[in-house]
């Protein structure tokens, strides 16, 4: 990476079975579910990587990683000239006949990639978030502080603490970490932001011999849950070599006031369902089209959306929506929503807060409201899908507490 004149390896952890995101990862894993209409969730971490420098970067999977690894291998194709890759590494049993028993043994069964690469720095972040991060900023701050490890830390209320891994920091050091608290009840607040804690956003940078040492002591513990966040870094500590790199210093060309420091985790539905309207408004909170820090994924052999009359000369209207290639949506009223590749629609449908995947069908007449629609799910003419609770959770779909429906992949719904 330039400017630092140390060799980087990127690991991406992308492993998880994504068990809230339900039922969407019925069928693939969680850093495979599409996102904001043609990308899919590992996209951004891969993105940001690529952007911060680094090329050399493998993709950890475990549960249905079939659709995570077929992405992978038809979009991140780097020049093998300039030694570049991105390539998906599944559990390989290493050790024994096991699977992955958490993020850190993840790594611990994947040191021969370590090995065979020699890097003086590691970074490891996960595959299902959603932001843009400059790393070469955090990986400058990581060797001037002198750290072994360093987490990235978001500010966030303190009223949310017990949702996420709080960094209690140094008082004398903001910059070192005290403790590391797991969902803490009663956390202290930043000295310069007493209503504000840092959350751990899943990446971390780590010097090499520090992070084997570290995961392999990890590995001997039979009491540990051999995880980056919960067990490998209270490891260091304990030892007075954790840092964390705040989230506010992070400067990412081209990223305006509104969407600077953007960062979500996408866990579970409704959060899904919040980041996808962060994209739709004229000013979005989180802004697809940087053309400085894109976000890359496969390019789709796809003519371009068509909008036009249905065949009795309906004229339908689209507002603050996105719409993927390869749709048609013909006398449709479509609101605030995101629309999947190949979706097409039929006279006099309506779509308000809505996210559909590639090659959804609308009949007719069809209404869907605050749904999510899986790749492939056909609604004949005037069916609904979000418009009455209970007939949704009678035909088995997913409704979470505040009204958000969800309908799996492949379904079809004839009234």
């Amino acid at each position: 990476m330039a400017g630092t004149h140390k060799k980087v390896f990127g690991i991406i952890l992308a492993g998880g079975e994504g068990k809230r995101l339900m039922p969407l990862t019925v069928d693939r894993a969680k850093p495979a579910v599409p996102f904001g209409g043609q990308y899919r969730l590992i996209d951004f971490a891969i993105s940001n990587l690529i952007n911060s420098g680094l090329r050399q970067l493998v993709v950890l999977t475990q549960y249905k990683s079939h659709s995570l690894d077929r992405h992978i291998s038809q979009t991140w194709r780097m020049s093998a000239l300039l030694d570049s890759y991105v390539t998906s590494v599944p559990a390989q049993q290493r050790l024994g006949k096991r699977w992955f028993s958490g993020s850190a043994d993840a790594i611990l069964q994947s040191l021969n990639l370590i090995h065979d690469e020699a890097p003086d720095i590691v970074v490891v972040v996960g595959a299902d978030h959603v932001y843009r991060m400059d790393f070469r900023q955090m990986l400058e701050a990581h060797i001037a502080s002198g750290a072994r490890a360093t987490v990235a830390g978001i500010r966030q209320p303190i009223g949310l603490a017990d949702q996420f891994g709080v960094i209690d920091v140094e008082p004398t050091d903001p910059t070192r970490i005290r403790e590391f608290l797991e969902k803490p009840q009663n956390p202290t607040g930043l000295a310069d932001a007493p209503h504000e804690v840092l959350a751990s956003m899943g990446n971390y940078i780590f010097d090499t011999d520090a992070l084997i040492e570290a995961v392999t002591s990890d590995g001997e513990l039979p009491t540990s849950n051999h995880d980056m966040g919960g067990d490998i870094i209270p490891y260091f500590v304990s030892r007075g070599e954790a840092g964390v790199y705040d989230f506010k210093d992070n400067e990412v060309p081209g990223s305006t006031a509104r969407d600077r420091a953007y960062w979500r985790d996408v866990g579970t539905i409704d959060s899904f369902f919040d980041a996808h309207r962060d994209l739709i408004s004229t000013l979005p909170v989180f802004n697809l089209y940087n053309t400085d820090w894109p976000i890359h994924s496969q390019m789709l052999n796809s003519p371009p959306a068509k909008f036009v009359r249905d065949a009795v000369g309906r004229i339908g209207n689209t507002i603050d929506s996105i719409v993927s290639l390869g749709s048609v949506l013909s006398g449709t009223h479509l609101e605030r929503s995101v629309v999947g590749p190949w979706t097409l629609s039929g006279g006099g449908a309506t779509i308000t807060d809505a996210v559909l995947f590639d090659r959804v069908r609308i009949g007719a007449g069809a209404r869907i409201h605050r749904a999510i629609l899986d790749k492939n799910v056909v609604l004949a003419d005037g069916a609904t899908v979000g418009v009455d609770r209970e007939l949704d959770l009678s035909r088995g779909f997913t409704v979470t507490d505040s009204g958000i429906t969800v309908v799996g992949k492949g379904v079809r719904i004839d009234s």
